[in-house]
């Protein structure tokens, strides 16, 4: 069927413009959910003017121009979230709004993983477009119906960069593992051992401990390869920060940590984990690790919360099996 609100031009201008909008919105919408962030599109104009400093209601209508009523409500919604802290300011009539440390955390995301692909999502989209306005307008609708704005967004990877381990980033190891180790369970004995001593415990014998980093986030993760035996090695200490969720910083970590143990002559290659870390699970399984029993039967004593052990099936083994 035909497109009436485009057919009929500059009569429909504001709503071709709003459907335009809502189109952009939504994308957003979606990009701002895969970085894990609990907001919508319409708060990030708060969050980026409290990052300023503290604002009065009255003062973000001024700067952001939008009304009242819809600034209180995003403003008590932020609120609920625990993003903007709310307090009465020198004159009792007014609240000073201010971000909390949530909140600076959330803009920081924003900042790093999600503003520069947006930029360059929505500045080659505008690029590929010319003609009168409201030919660009079409042509924009066009190219949004071919490929839409969290599509072209994704494309735009964060980039990652693999780091070798240093005593200066000794801490880095200890802090990313003992985080989640000690939200999901507890530190055992064989953590605190290797994680206070990686140089002795592992670089020193043999193995290696990598590190990824995001440009505007710094070091996000680490793995380590622990020699165990001659050719033997266990695959141990993969962390990853979860505000680094979505940019694959896992699957490029393991990709790297698997071409190191092929380059250090690993012939044998296992890991222990537990079922309650699904997601890392899943992306051992999708990288050619595989359950074992005869694995956890030799070393699954090593931890109290093990249940989960695999061997690596190099991609020449499972041809040969199969």
């Amino acid at each position: 069927m035909a497109d009436l609100i485009a057919e009929l031009g500059p009569i429909f201008l504001g709503s071709r413009l709003k459907r335009l909008a809502e189109r952009f919105q939504t994308s957003a919408a979606r990009v701002i959910a895969e970085a894990g962030l609990p907001v919508q599109p319409g708060h990030m104009p708060l969050l980026t003017a409290l990052d300023r400093g503290p604002m009065t209601v009255g003062q973000l209508v001024e700067v952001i121009g939008s009304s009242q009523p819809g600034i209180t409500r995003s403003v008590g919604q932020l609120v609920a979230l625990g993003l903007v802290a709310s307090e009465r300011g020198a004159d009792q009539r007014e609240r000073r709004l201010s971000l909390t440390p949530a909140g600076d955390a959330a803009i920081a995301r924003t900042r790093a993983l999600i503003w520069p692909r947006v930029e360059a999502a929505v500045a080659d989209l505008c690029g590929s477009v010319s003609g009168s306005f409201l030919e660009q307008i079409a042509g924009l609708e066009a190219a949004l119906a071919r490929q839409p704005l969290e599509a072209r967004v994704r494309e735009r990877r964060i980039p990652l960069t693999i780091l070798e381990y240093t005593d200066a980033l000794a801490g880095d190891f200890h802090n990313l593992n003992a985080r989640w180790i000690e939200e999901m369970f507890s530190l055992e004995p064989t953590d605190r051992d290797v994680l206070e001593n990686p140089r002795a415990r592992i670089i020193e014998p043999g193995g290696t401990i990598l590190f990824v980093a995001a440009e505007g986030l710094g070091v996000i993760g680490t793995c380590a390869l622990q020699k165990t035996g001659e050719g033997r090695f266990e695959l141990t200490k993969m962390a990853v920060r979860d505000d680094a969720r979505g940019l694959k910083a896992g699957e490029f970590l393991l990709a790297a940590i698997l071409e190191r143990a092929e380059a250090i002559g690993a012939r044998e290659l296992y890991l222990l984990s537990n079922t309650l870390c699904a997601a890392a699970v899943h992306l051992y399984e999708k990288c050619g690790f595989e359950h074992d029993a005869q694995i956890m039967e030799a070393y699954g004593a090593r931890y109290e919360r093990c249940n989960v052990a695999m061997r690596y099936r190099r991609p020449a083994e499972v041809a040969r099996i199969a």
